[in-house]
């Protein structure tokens, strides 16, 4: 079983450690500060094994080499971002492994938000380390890759398993919500998750992780097919990618 530590950092980002109590080792997802990482292992007493990086962000890889340097970590990224993540030691792409004391997690290419992002998913815990591809009722803006290349890479993590524990990198879900509703308004599992959220935030509680079933009953970017939305968009006509296109526009305008 694998232990999950998240720790929040800068104005909304999440880093990840991901702890393995049989073998001792311990990953760090995206590790954008290092002080409050090093502060939490200290406090598990646990040693960095890995630093596994979504994308090439600083505010994923800006402790990359201080922590390297403190740690002797190896650090693990795409081979597509191999000369933008600092320090990289191992480069990986779809179908490759990455090995965590005894679990192991898949590496899926995710282009969209950035050309070279990956995630990272541990089939056999459901737990899915998606960056700033996938968000709590939401998906990441088109920096580099096309819309069509974006909702590719969410439909394949559409299609894996509905009690998938979704890990993104930021806290956005609250303003996803709203946005989710100017498109959705009759949505009740929609409206209950809203209300669900905002008390958490009025806690200052994380609303991460959600589940993929979650996601696929309230997230506009995983719903291109609901009739609702379509009219929503005046999209009637229109195929999926276009659909996802102007969602995103708007989104990006909200």
């Amino acid at each position: 079983m694998l232990t999950v530590k998240q720790i929040p950092v800068l104005k909304d980002n999440y880093i990840y450690l991901i702890h393995d109590p049989v073998s001792g080792e311990t990953a760090a997802i995206d590790p954008a500060l290092a002080e409050p990482v090093q502060n939490t292992l200290k406090e598990m007493n646990w040693p960095l094994t890995y630093i596994l990086n979504t994308h090439h962000h600083s505010d994923h890889v800006g402790a990359n080499l201080t922590l390297k340097k403190q740690t002797h970590c190896q650090i693990i990224g795409s081979h597509s971002d191999k000369n933008r993540i600092p320090g990289i030691d191992r480069t990986v792409s779809e179908g490759d492994t990455v090995q965590l004391g005894h679990h192991k997690a898949s590496v899926i290419d995710t282009p969209g938000h950035t050309l070279g992002h990956i995630v990272f998913y541990f089939s056999e815990q459901n737990l899915l380390f998606c960056g700033d591809t996938l968000f709590s009722m939401g998906c990441g803006r088109l920096f580099e890759g096309t819309a069509k290349q974006m909702l590719h890479s969410l439909n394949k993590l559409a299609a894996l398993p509905s009690r998938t524990q979704l890990f993104c990198a930021h806290e956005y879900t609250q303003s996803n919500g709203q946005f989710a509703l100017t498109l959705e308004p009759n949505n009740p599992q929609l409206r209950q998750r809203i209300s669900e959220v905002e008390q958490l935030r009025q806690k200052n509680m994380a609303t991460i992780p959600s589940t993929l079933l979650q996601e696929k009953a309230t997230n506009p970017f995983l719903r291109s097919h609901c009739s609702e939305l379509i009219q929503s968009l005046g999209m009637d006509k229109k195929n999926s990618v276009d659909i996802f296109t102007e969602t995103r526009l708007r989104k990006d305008h909200f």
